[in-house]
This record gives C-alpha cells, sequence and structure tokens, in this order.
C-alpha cells in the first residue's frame, strides 16, 4: 500500500484544520503548484489542492488516514471497509472468538482505554441484533453509553478493560518510550484476562497498529497459545465492534471525571481546539498538572510550553 496514493476532497476550513495540526506535529510544510501547501512527516507526503483536492501516499499513509485524517478532520470513516465482504461480515454464522479494541489513542486530553470482548455464536447473534458497530461510526455519547451497558449484560463473562488514567499512561510511556509498544502491552493484558474468564477462546482479533510480533512478545503462556489475527478496520468484526464500544464508552467516562477534577470542559482530539485548552491551563495551572490529565508526549505539550 506504500505506493499507493489516497485521494479525498476537503474544505477550506479543514484545510486549514489540517495544517495546523501537521504544523503542530512539526511536519515539513512547503508550498507547489496549485497547492495550498504540502506536507511530509511520519512515512507520509501529502498534497492539499487549490482545488479541494487532497492526496495522502508514503508507508504511513494507512495509519495517517486511519487515526488522523479520518477522526480528526474528515469526520468520516471509510477507508478499509471496501474490504469486508458480506460473506465475512454478515452471513456466515460467528464462531468462537475475542475481540480488543481502544479508545483514546490520538487524544492529547484523557486516558487511554483497551477493551476486549469475547463472542460465541449466540451473544454474537445477539450483539449484531442490538446494533452493535464500529464506535467511530456512532456519533452520540448517549448511544454509546446505552450500547455499552447492554453489551455488559449480554456477555457477562466475556469482557475486559484496562483502563490507563493519564498519570498511569505517562509512567508507563516514560518506561516503554513507544506508543506502539505500549498498545501492544495493553492488549496482551487484556488477552490474558479473556482467556482467564474464558479458557477455550481460540482466536484474537485486534485492528492494525503495529507489527504482529508487538503483541506476542508481550502475551504471556497462556496468550501465546492462541490465534492472533491484526488487520485494518477490525472493527467491522462483532466482537472487536463491541470492544470499540466499551473502549469508547470508558474512555468518555474517564475525560468526565478529568473535566470535573480540572474544573474545565477538556476537549477531544488534537486539534486547535485542543491546543487552545492546553494554553489555558498552562497560563492559569502550570505544566505539572498536565501529568494527571493529558498525555505528556505529545507535541501539544512541547509547543505551549515552548511557546510560553
Amino acid at each position: 500500500m506504500a505506493n499507493q496514493s489516497y485521494v479525498c476532497t476537503i474544505d477550506a476550513a479543514q484545510c486549514e484544520e489540517l495544517h495546523a495540526l501537521l504544523v503542530a506535529r512539526g511536519w515539513e510544510i512547503s508550498r507547489g503548484p496549485y497547492m495550498k501547501f504540502k506536507a511530509s512527516g511520519d512515512g507520509v507526503s501529502l498534497a492539499a489542492y487549490e482545488s479541494g483536492k487532497l492526496v495522502v501516499q508514503g508507508k504511513g499513509m494507512e495509519e495517517f488516514i486511519l487515526y488522523t485524517l479520518e477522526p480528526q478532520i474528515l469526520h468520516s470513516f471509510g477507508f478499509g471497509y471496501d474490504t469486508v465482504t458480506e460473506t465475512s461480515a454478515e452471513a456466515e454464522a460467528v464462531t468462537p472468538h475475542g475481540g480488543i479494541d481502544e479508545s483514546g489513542k490520538g487524544d492529547f486530553f484523557g486516558p487511554l482505554i483497551i477493551a476486549g470482548v469475547c463472542v460465541d455464536e449466540n451473544s454474537g447473534e445477539l450483539l449484531k441484533k442490538l446494533g452493535v458497530c464500529d464506535s467511530k461510526l456512532i456519533h452520540s455519547s448517549a448511544k454509546i453509553t446505552k450500547l455499552a451497558e447492554s453489551i455488559r449484560l449480554a456477555v457477562p463473562n466475556g469482557y475486559t478493560q484496562v483502563t490507563l488514567m493519564p498519570e498511569t499512561y505517562n509512567r508507563l510511556y516514560d518506561q516503554i518510550g513507544n506508543l506502539n509498544r505500549l498498545l501492544a502491552w495493553g492488549h496482551a493484558r487484556v488477552i490474558e484476562n479473556l482467556l482467564e474468564k474464558n479458557p477455550g477462546c481460540p482466536r484474537m482479533i485486534s485492528d492494525k497498529f503495529g507489527s504482529e510480533h508487538l503483541i506476542r512478545n508481550a502475551l504471556m503462556e497462556r496468550g501465546r497459545k492462541i490465534v492472533l489475527d491484526q488487520h485494518v478496520r477490525a472493527e467491522s468484526d462483532v466482537a472487536v465492534a463491541a470492544a470499540s464500544i466499551l473502549a469508547r464508552d470508558g474512555f468518555l467516562r474517564g475525560m468526565a471525571k478529568l473535566s470535573a477534577e480540572c474544573k474545565v470542559e477538556l476537549p477531544r482530539g488534537a486539534g486547535p481546539q485542543v491546543k487552545a485548552a492546553a494554553r489555558k491551563i498552562f497560563a492559569e495551572r502550570g505544566i505539572d498538572i498536565f501529568r494527571t490529565c493529558a498525555k505528556c508526549h505529545f507535541k501539544t505539550l512541547a509547543e505551549i510550553s515552548a511557546q510560553d
């Protein structure tokens, strides 16, 4: 996929927001013929044209689209879904397996939540009937909360969650030093917890965020015996979709708790509105408060503290 291109259309406001986000991340920005700007960084090169066309390329294209462009700029989710067939997603009966997903990875403020759900033929079909789908396709926080409650009732012994509030997250990141390795550690803990409750579960499915060996190396003896599948848009699977909803519900609860403690509404994501809130908090309370409410390795913190 590194030799392929992704093309979409963005409006003037989205173009401006994307430019600000990439500048904040330290990408190299320049101009080209008929372009508003072009940028490169994190294994990605992109060009935003005056016509509104956006072209994305590079070995990091897939991750950039899935975790930055779609959720933070486009606010729509379609990349990768065309690979899901009706046979695999709907027609076949659900076989016993587990799914893992996370929420909060790309958000400066708030926790990282990693959740897992095990399903069989009966619980899998029940979750489908309840309307369980990828949490990114659900825009109502109230619906996320309601579906999360339904999932817990449908699989009372088949779900688990690892919650890393910012203070814990920052301590672990300082020790591990790499986000993908931290995610792998969290996914492995969720897999081990699911297998403790469901020892006969033969397979786990996870959204692809890095090399498979990262999770495998973090697994203990029980987890190393299962089949582990990682692929793009794993949330099309009902177990992963259910995990994504539980993770999103945990993230929303964590954000509400932190907002109450900080006495300010903490915005989601890592865009300009987040940077504005961070500057305000920094001016009023200093840098130490971010250890308890934000992910301190984000460039957002270095940027606002350097500007002071």
